[in-house]
């Protein structure tokens, strides 16, 4: 048996990744084809790269089918219904930053806030006799964060492509979705409000509390002290 890494199977967050485990003496590494997600650790015995999209990894530490994942705090809260019982959150690595906010059209000249925005929110239902749209790929969170900031008569609508383009097609008036430098948002005309973000995200290594650990205890505590991180904390 071995204690299965999920990483993520391609770009800057895998390549941040391998840097983040190398600096702490552990090689991973793509191996055979492109296409093929395989790996190799080099550095430590008893652990199984396994190449994840980073989308996937929530779901796959939630049914315990690896030990540990990395992937964006935003995924695995956004994915897991009261994740912190699912799993254990070990160590944000610092990289991967974005803040998850809520943008509105520059040209809505008295929205800045989202007092603001729940005001023109009920103006906007009182006048055109449906409730406003944000679009985002972020239902759980965005719904949480505007119920606890007293916003309402809005509608969530699904964005699964270029959420900053929906107010610009018009199937939204507003978005919630994840910036990193707010160029994007910028040249969509949208202006981020004055609040603190829904969350601010960074790639994070996680352990899975439904993984079957029995057995590799002996790993875990050799891997946790190479990684500074305590893995019994997934089974405690």
């Amino acid at each position: 048996m071995s204690i299965k890494l999920g990483v993520p199977s391609k770009g800057r967050l895998m390549e941040k990744t391998f840097d983040w485990f190398s600096e702490r003496g552990i090689s991973l590494k793509r191996t055979g084809e492109a296409r093929e997600y395989a790996g190799a650790v080099d550095g430590i015995d008893g652990v199984e790269l396994v190449l994840l999209s980073a989308a996937e990894i929530p779901r796959e530490l939630a049914a315990g089918r690896i030990h540990l994942g990395v992937t964006g705090t935003d995924l695995v809260r956004e994915e897991l219904g009261d994740w912190a019982a699912q799993v254990a959150e070990l160590a944000p690595m610092g990289f991967g930053h974005a803040d998850l906010i809520v943008a509105v059209p520059k040209a809505w000249v008295d929205v800045e806030t989202l007092d603001d925005l729940d005001a023109a929110a009920a103006a906007f239902r009182a006048q055109h006799g449906f409730r406003l749209r944000i679009a985002t790929k972020y239902h759980r969170l965005v719904r949480d964060y505007l119920r606890a900031h007293g916003v309402a008569d809005y509608q969530l609508v699904d964005s699964q492509g270029a959420t900053e383009g929906t107010v610009k097609n018009l199937t939204a008036e507003a978005i919630a979705d994840i910036t990193s430098t707010g160029e994007t948002l910028r040249a969509n005309h949208l202006k981020i409000l004055r609040d603190a973000p829904v969350l601010c995200s960074q790639a994070t290594l996680f352990a899975a509390r439904a993984a079957d650990w029995a057995g590799l205890e002996g790993v875990a505590d050799d891997l946790g002290a190479r990684l500074g991180v305590d893995l019994r904390a997934a089974w405690a």
